[in-house]
């Protein structure tokens, strides 16, 4: 199997964009701005929305359809006895043109427990670009009562939550874990590739001035349960730090290739930064890859090479075998949990 160039595909939204993934691509841009994400490589639809957010092969057979029919040559054979046929990971392109409203997604004990689901929405940041000044909102600053969190949410006093929030800057470059659970919310001016979870839950704290309804933010259980998924305690600048910390042992765990993300992160995905040095070495492993920067070629072990720039989106199948990046470029390759792990090389 051959690794292969996706189309964009971009649901409509409720938040803006500015242009970036176009900027990035090189491509006209739309001139609606309600198309802020690109799901790549993704089997997890919209939540309610299906078949919006599904990903479509150039043949024209969807990505479900067909891992469904050949899991171990699309997955690998570890990761089907530990997942089925189910690439346990979502990525996107996000393009924050305006600051996202301060969310928050649930973990696994509750999804399994109030929506039939064995995933949450843990979630990690690449910073792919950012204006100066940037930054994110992530976890509180103090514990918070039930009582004061519930009535901040259905007064939407918004000023007052995001006071109560880490505002925490970031620049390109940088990678952040947003472990399910914390209150969270994406600056704007932010272009990032985002890692998670193969869920669309989210529990929304604020949705004045967005185009949603108050009944989409909790999820279908009413805000007295909803809210009980929110981590309120307090996020100190220790465990603020520790989100974003470099990885120990995490540079040249292959050639050109950094493993990207904390510890805590490797229950559910990982990713790697990919610069050619002068080549990057892909290990089998079914995975997405995001040109960010530059040009160059990625010759799969049992295909023809490909060319790719910026912008580009790839899907690498277990069954491409090794993979070799080479050119002038940067990357960044997302892997499910347990697969990621393997020995190098």
């Amino acid at each position: 199997m051959r690794p292969l160039k996706l189309a964009a595909n971009m649901p409509r939204s409720f938040y803006r964009g500015a242009g970036r993934i176009d900027r990035l691509r090189g491509t006209s841009a739309s001139a609606d701005p309600y198309h802020p994400e690109d799901w790549i490589g993704s089997v997890t639809p919209r939540s309610g929305a299906a078949p919006s957010g599904l990903t479509t092969l150039p043949g024209g057979e969807s990505l479900a359809s067909a891992i469904a029919g050949e899991p171990e040559r699309w997955l690998g054979p570890e990761h089907v006895a530990r997942h089925g046929a189910d690439p346990a990971i979502l990525v996107k392109l996000l393009d924050a043109g305006e600051r996202l409203p301060l969310h928050v997604h649930p973990d696994r004990t509750f999804a399994r427990s109030h929506l039939a689901s064995p995933y949450g929405k843990t979630e990690a940041w690449v910073i792919v670009d950012a204006a100066p000044g940037a930054a994110v909102h992530l976890g509180f600053t103090r514990d918070v009562e039930p009582d004061e969190l519930a009535g901040w949410v259905s007064g939407q006093r918004v000023a007052d939550m995001l006071a109560a929030t880490n505002r925490v800057p970031v620049r390109p470059g940088d990678a952040i874990v947003c472990p399910a659970g914390v209150p969270h919310a994406i600056g704007e001016d932010i272009l990032l590739v985002e890692v998670q979870e193969p869920t669309d839950f989210s529990v929304l704290l604020e949705w004045e001035g967005y185009d949603i309804e108050p009944a989409a933010g909790h999820l279908g259980l009413g805000f007295d349960q909803a809210l009980r998924c929110v981590d309120r305690t307090s996020w100190d600048a220790r465990r603020i730090e520790e989100l974003g910390r470099a990885r120990r042992e995490g540079r040249a765990v292959r050639p050109g290739v950094d493993r990207l993300f904390p510890e805590a992160a490797d229950a559910f995905f990982a990713a790697e930064r990919l610069r050619p040095d002068p080549v990057s070495l892909l290990d089998p492993a079914f995975s997405i890859v995001v040109v960010v920067d530059g040009s160059g070629t990625l010759e799969a072990e049992h295909a023809d090479p490909i060319e790719v720039r910026s912008g580009d989106t790839l899907l690498i199948p277990y069954a491409s075998g090794r993979c070799t990046l080479r050119g002038d470029t940067t990357a960044i390759r997302c892997r499910p949990p347990e697969v990621a792990l393997s020995p190098r090389g």
